[in-house]
């Protein structure tokens, strides 16, 4: 017994060889549009998984920068202390001179890594930047004004790294300016 092999492209008459080639031809389009969409949906989430990590290590480098500026802030504060004290002391001019350059060094330093100090002798009270430890009653009618400050306050890259504790003329109040602030 011998069996035929029929060809699987060959018909019998009538009888359709399966899809056209237009069919074919709308198939494999639809698959490549398919993959085409896949394939951007992939190279935008690859876009946004760079942004992602650019913008998580530009956070991780500056709170590391943050949480050193606050150490280095305590030696400031050491340092300008011990500048306070070479005034009341019999020290010569030359150290004095020495540990001015070395706070003015320290100065530019912080600023190249953003670090501002806030200047606020003279100027109105402002609570987001200061810290009022003192206050005293002025005579002004305007405004609260700082009169000293007690520890310099700094800006890292516009935010408040740590505000300046400082003493306060308070403005005089009106009569009935102050009962209302005390309501």
């Amino acid at each position: 017994m011998s069996v035929e092999k029929k060809p699987l492209n060959e018909a019998k008459p009538g009888e359709s060889s399966g899809p056209s080639v237009d069919d074919l031809l709308a198939q494999e389009k639809k698959r490549s549009e398919d993959i085409l969409t896949r394939l951007k949906y992939a190279q935008a989430d690859l876009e946004n998984y760079r942004k992602r990590a650019e913008k998580e290590a530009k956070e991780a480098g500056e709170s590391a920068l943050r949480g050193l500026a606050g150490r280095l802030l305590v030696v400031f504060d050491e340092l300008e202390l011990a500048i306070k004290h070479l005034d009341e002391g019999d020290v010569s001019g030359e150290l004095k001179e020495g540990f001015l350059m070395v706070e003015r060094k320290f100065l530019t330093a912080l600023e190249s890594a953003g670090i501002q100090r806030i200047e606020c002798v003279g100027k109105p009270f402002n609570p987001e930047l200061q810290e009022a430890v003192e206050k005293v009653q002025g005579k002004s009618k305007k405004e609260d004004i700082v009169i000293e400050e007690l520890r310099p306050g700094f800006t890292f890259r516009g935010q408040v790294l740590r505000p300046s504790m400082v003493k306060v003329e308070l403005a005089a109040r009106v009569a009935g300016q102050e009962a209302k602030a005390s309501e």
